[in-house]
């Protein structure tokens, strides 16, 4: 996984009002904690941030933090969001060693259409959207894919179908439901219907029985 690098600048002041004024600026209060260091009150770049988190590699991205002329290797463990216009207001970066075994969501993106699912009026189900994986930091992939072209009515990809790099781990059951192939719920109550419709239809039919019976009278 390729580095990504990212300038921070120290010192900045704590309190809700430093930081109202720090975004008014373009930037993003930060704080950089782990490896036994005390924790680095920082802010990056707006629009920064938002390209080094937008590489194929997400929120798994491997970032070369330079503070103060030092070198930091981190990823981001936390991102908050204002709740109204969904802009990023904080964000916590971990420091990491390339050497370490770490634990991240590592998002599962579905690929491809069934044709054979579309043609029975079915519809594939996509249940998990990450997976939790371990790895050493240069091992974490960007993504999971998994084609559904070939899948049909029945048909269930789960987390041992998946094809995890070496050196990367799971402890996530390997019979989890990544994706699966079903009838869609319209197509069943209409089904159900149908079937409710014939059995009126039967029930309200004279029998063969009852109809010699009026013939022969």
């Amino acid at each position: 996984m390729a580095e990504v690098a990212l300038r921070a600048e120290s010192g900045r002041l704590l309190g809700s009002r430093s930081s109202r004024r720090l975004r008014a600026e373009g930037k993003i209060p930060a704080v950089v904690y782990g490896h036994g260091i005390d924790p680095l009150s920082v802010a990056v770049e707006r629009r920064d941030l938002r390209l080094a988190l937008t590489t194929d590699a997400g929120m798994n991205a491997l970032i070369d933090l330079e503070v103060n002329g030092a070198q930091h290797l981190t990823i981001v463990r936390d991102v908050q969001r204002d709740p109204v216009r969904n802009r990023v207001t904080h964000v916590d970066f971990i420091l990491v060693s390339r050497d370490e075994v770490m634990t991240v969501d590592v998002p599962v993106v579905v690929t491809g259409a069934s044709e054979a699912v579309r043609r029975d009026d079915g519809t594939v189900d996509q249940v998990m959207f990450n997976l939790t994986v371990s790895a050493t930091p240069g091992n974490i992939p960007n993504e999971f894919s998994v084609d559904i072209s070939s899948m049909v009515i029945g048909d269930t990809i789960r987390v041992d179908d998946l094809d995890l790099p070496a050196g990367v781990t799971t402890e996530v059951d390997p019979e989890e439901p990544v994706a699966i192939a079903q009838i869609t719920r319209a197509t069943i109550e209409a089904e159900e219907l149908d079937a409710e419709a014939e059995a009126e239809a039967e029930a309200d039919a004279p029998s063969e029985a009852g109809d010699e019976g009026q013939a022969a009278s």
